[in-house]
């Protein structure tokens, strides 16, 4: 399996801790859409489509297995952020 795009919506409030949203092509075949990119205290860390549960949790939709995946969408999608972040800030 191969990320074959990432698309980058960036969050309209500059105040919020939800930075942006990804969409992420796999093999150019299969989207997986509403990953947002958060901003933590330890720094960007990305999270999962989810829907909140009967019981008021969350529940994630779509996700990695193991961590070697999860490694490679965070790498990528924080990649495109970084790139898109660039690309604003040389148009200003």
């Amino acid at each position: 399996m191969k990320i074959t795009n990432v698309t980058i919506r960036r969050a309209e409030r500059e105040d919020s801790r939800m930075k942006a949203v990804a969409s992420v092509l796999l093999d150019d075949e299969f989207a997986v859409h509403d990953i947002r990119i958060i901003e933590g205290t330890k720094g960007l860390f990305i999270a999962m489509p989810s829907r909140k549960t009967s019981a008021g949790g969350f529940r994630d939709i779509a996700h990695p297995i193991n961590q070697e995946v999860r490694t490679m969408f965070e790498k990528a999608i924080l990649d495109a952020y970084e790139n898109s972040t660039n690309e604003v800030a040389s148009e200003e």
